[in-house]
């Protein structure tokens, strides 16, 4: 067995493992990255994704981003516990200590640490701007980084490589080591045919279990075979990190039942092939139904409502049918990121045959759903328009509701893909995982889609902000504790 000695160990290289690599190595410790990935996909999902940020600046938070971790910041407990929660952690109630929730002082730290920590990737090199999205239809402003999350990727890897971070690439964290008091002091890991043993304070940075179908149907069910992640990444996320911190005493956390969704064409290949037009017409299932109101709000705001009722139909498919109407939105490609065309007909009835649908189901829920479009107001695709449907019709839609009566008509499949998942460990500001007990476990850090945060509703554009955050707060107190061991050594 090959052995190594360390000061920090990350197990995971996306935007939290090396944002906890960078720090500590700034802070003069010496540093190791665990990397499931060869080189040039390093990254995880992080490489892949646009890396929205949910900032009204370069230095502020949104105004409704404490607000709305908050409110879906838990499952069903008891209000007095959940009251508890909010006093300091060493007065609380011995209940409320661990509780499966967004603690209020971990949502502050969160909120108060995303400038700081945007300044701080400023001062390498990463650049940010309000550039375009995909969606046509929003209530919170994004922040990116110019070159989305590869540019991040790559500008943390190369500060890391320029401070000597030592980077394991084809490497698998598999297993914390503990001494006696149970002080975590390093990882296995397997290289290839070869066992590793690391030692150092662990920061578990790997993602979640998106990419791990054992642990997909154990917590969110045997549906999760309609599911996939969200790009290729996410087969790299296969739930190490979390599954050790639980074996070493890691209170649970986040919603283990449940994903972040997002509607894509299973048709496609490519990283995010998100499907946003919906919107503009009507979502269908596989018998021809309608079954969800397909605007309910800005598209930012409602889609993952939106695509869980897509998750639960037949086979976990729907089509989005449109007619022509649509290719006169302004900009309209943005919201059609699939590289596949849609399927294309001169008529509802030839649209279905194409479909493989019943050409006389889908022709009647055209119809109800035109009979209940009010004609002649004023349709506005880039605002809500409150433009909804009249009558009786079941499910109703609320903004943008125009008859399809122009052809051609234009139909895209669309499943949810798993983004990531939400169950993970707790842990307090500085990303220390805490125990059953609601105390830190020694030497043990975690950051990124390894901690739980997120209850039934995900908080746009807070992942990535996430893992950049934590990973920061992690590489710092774990260098901080290796400097007072030192002193105190």
């Amino acid at each position: 067995m090959r052995s190594g000695g360390f000061d920090v160990v990350v197990a995971g290289c996306g935007c939290a493992g090396l944002s906890a690599a960078v720090a500590a190595a700034e802070a003069g410790a010496r540093v190791a990255v665990l990397e499931r990935a060869p080189r040039e996909e390093r990254g995880g999902q992080s490489r892949y994704t646009e890396a929205y940020l949910r900032m009204k600046s370069h230095s502020e938070v949104t105004d409704d981003f404490e607000t709305h971790l908050a409110e879906n910041g838990s499952g069903a407990i008891d209000p007095e516990l959940v009251e508890e929660a909010a006093r300091p952690r060493a007065e609380r109630h011995p209940a409320a200590r661990a509780l499966s929730l967004a603690d209020p002082d971990l949502i502050q730290t969160f909120a108060q640490e995303a400038g700081p920590t945007i300044a701080w990737l400023r001062g390498f090199g990463v650049r940010f701007d309000f550039l375009p999205t995909q969606f046509l239809t929003k209530s919170q402003p994004r922040l990116l980084p110019v070159g989305g999350g590869a540019a991040l990727v790559e500008a943390l890897a190369a500060q890391a490589e320029r401070l000597g971070v030592t980077f394991l690439y084809e490497t698998t964290a598999t297993e914390l080591l503990r001494d006696e008091d149970g002080r975590v002091t390093g990882l296995l890991a397997r290289q290839g045919g070869r066992a590793l043993r690391l030692s150092g304070r662990v920061v578990l940075a790997c993602g979640g279990f998106e990419g791990n179908a054992e642990m997909m149907t154990r917590y969110v069910g045997p549906r999760a075979v309609y599911l996939r992640p969200i790009c290729k990444g996410g087969y790299f996320n296969r739930g190490e990190g979390i599954r050790m911190a639980l074996a070493a005493g890691a209170a649970p956390a986040g919603d283990f039942g449940s994903y972040h969704a997002e509607p894509v064409d299973p048709r496609s290949g490519i990283s995010e092939p998100s499907v946003f037009i919906f919107p503009y017409g009507i979502l269908v299932n596989k018998d021809a139904e309608r079954f969800t109101d397909e605007a309910p709000g800005t598209v930012d705001a409602t889609y993952e409502r939106v695509t869980r009722r897509i998750f639960e139909q037949r086979d976990g498919l729907a089509w989005c049918v449109l007619d022509a109407r649509h290719t006169r939105i302004p900009n309209y490609r943005l919201a059609i990121r699939t590289d596949k065309p849609p399927v294309v007909a001169g008529s509802i009835e030839a649209l279905a045959a194409a479909l493989g649908l019943r050409p006389e189901r889908l022709r009647a829920t055209v119809d109800r759903y035109n009979a209940a479009c009010v004609p002649g107001r004023e349709w506005r695709p880039l605002e809500l328009d409150g433009l909804a449907t009249r009558g009786d019709l079941d499910p109703p839609k609320s903004n943008w509701a125009m008859p399809l009566d122009e052809p051609p008509f234009h139909a895209y499949p669309v499943m949810s893909a798993n983004v990531f998942t939400f169950g993970g460990v707790k842990v307090d500001g500085d990303a220390r995982v805490l125990d059953a007990d609601g105390l830190p476990i020694p030497g043990l850090y975690a950051a990124g889609e390894v901690v739980g945060l997120y209850w039934g509703t995900y908080t746009g554009a807070t992942s990535v902000l996430k893992g950049l955050v934590f990973g920061r707060r992690a590489g710092l107190d774990a260098a901080r504790a290796t400097r007072a061991a030192r002193s105190a050594g």
